[in-house]
């Protein structure tokens, strides 16, 4: 297995500190139903009701040992964003912002989360993914469902002490799995249908809650599940989740089916958008900041959608801006230029770099903007 951080995981972290204002509270911690292992923590102040105070440990941010970790490769970058952001949408049906704090996944060790990725063997009897049947043909192999899994641990406040209340588990199953018949070789690829991921990915989902409950910090509290399809390494936009289950017992609800999809803006290889406001809305943008702007090297967007609902917009703009005077004029004007041109009903998360480098970011959520230039005191 290999682990690796994506920008996009970096990206996630700083949307929560910016969605939040700099004021903590000071409080003890209790995982799981237990009161053993009390810590000293502290949580932010989210700044609206959209978004999660977010538990600290002695003033630090605490990430997850599982994140990042992958049963084999697929190297587009937009699964990591849409995989993270979209489980904690799910989430909040669930744990409400008012009533839970959020925390990156506490449970769940590197250790464990690698054995549940590989295949099942007299090696690794808690494997995931089937049981390899010996062929190397593209149609005839077992393929590698299971990609990726992703916790979100969600506190309530009692007593006095934060106890773990909520717990969202992601996986992701692969629409593509990507092998290769002998080491460094050509690399081949088996297509797995929406049948297959469904099916996989309940029978999967169904295993990780047994093996949760019987974990002592876990106990009876609600898991939110949900079924997250990997997007081909070719495409230009992320995966979407397309089916959620809640377990509030050992065994999982009914799923619900999710009518995601995502796009990239502007559309190539004569794709018609979505939604032709939308894109319309996008190119003026995206036409305005070039024109006012000369460095600017590129302007994409990931277009996220419910049925033919725009919920956000992950923008990147590609610069060449070496001074801190200039990187801060341009974010300000971006900003100005969002609010101007880009659709007001949808969450906002524009991403300003270099080639080398991340230069500032801008978030808009529940209509609120917030920004952040790096190195800018």
């Amino acid at each position: 297995m290999k682990k690796f951080i994506k920008t996009a995981t970096l990206i996630m972290m700083a949307s929560i500190f910016l969605t939040a204002c700099g004021n903590l509270s000071n409080s003890s911690l209790s995982s799981g139903s237990s009161d053993s292992g009390k810590t000293s923590v502290q949580t932010t102040n989210a700044s609206d009701s959209g978004s999660y105070d977010v538990l600290m440990d002695s003033g630090k941010y605490k990430t997850s040992s599982i994140s990042g970790l992958s049963a084999s490769d697929n190297n587009n970058q937009f699964n990591s964003r849409s995989f993270e952001s979209g489980l904690m949408t799910l989430s909040k049906d669930q744990f409400s912002t008012s009533n839970y704090v959020f925390q990156e996944g506490q449970v769940l060790s590197a250790g464990t989360v690698n054995k549940w990725l590989g295949r099942k063997s007299s090696k690794n009897p808690t494997g995931l993914n089937p049981k390899s049947n010996g062929s190397k043909s593209e149609n005839k192999r077992a393929p590698m469902y299971l990609q990726q899994m992703l916790e979100q641990d969600y506190f309530q406040k009692d007593n006095g002490k934060y106890k773990l209340a909520g717990m969202s588990v992601g996986i992701a199953i692969n629409e593509v799995d990507y092998y290769q018949k002998k080491q460094y070789g050509a690399t081949f690829q088996t297509k797995i249908s929406e049948a297959d991921r469904k099916a996989q990915g309940e029978a999967i989902a169904a295993k990780v809650v047994q093996r949760l409950r019987k974990m002592k910090s876990v106990g009876n509290i609600p898991i939110v599940v949900g079924l997250y399809s990997v997007a081909p390494q070719d495409t230009l936009a992320g995966g979407n989740y397309f089916q959620t289950s809640t377990a509030k017992s050992n065994e999982l609800g009914g799923w619900k089916h999710l009518d995601y999809k995502s796009q990239m803006l502007p559309t190539v290889n004569n794709e018609d958008p979505i939604s032709s406001s939308d894109s319309d809305a996008f190119a003026n943008f995206k036409s305005h900041i070039q024109d006012y702007f000369p460095n600017i090297s590129g302007v994409t967007a990931q277009a996220h959608y419910d049925g033919n609902s725009l919920k956000s917009l992950d923008v990147t703009v590609n610069t060449q801006f070496d001074g801190l005077a200039q990187v801060t004029s341009f974010t300000q004007f971006v900003q100005d230029s969002a609010g101007k041109y880009l659709p007001s009903g949808a969450n906002l998360e524009i991403n300003i770099q270099t080639v080398d480098s991340q230069q500032a970011l801008i978030t808009r959520t529940n209509g609120k903007f917030y920004s952040h230039v790096d190195n800018a005191d």
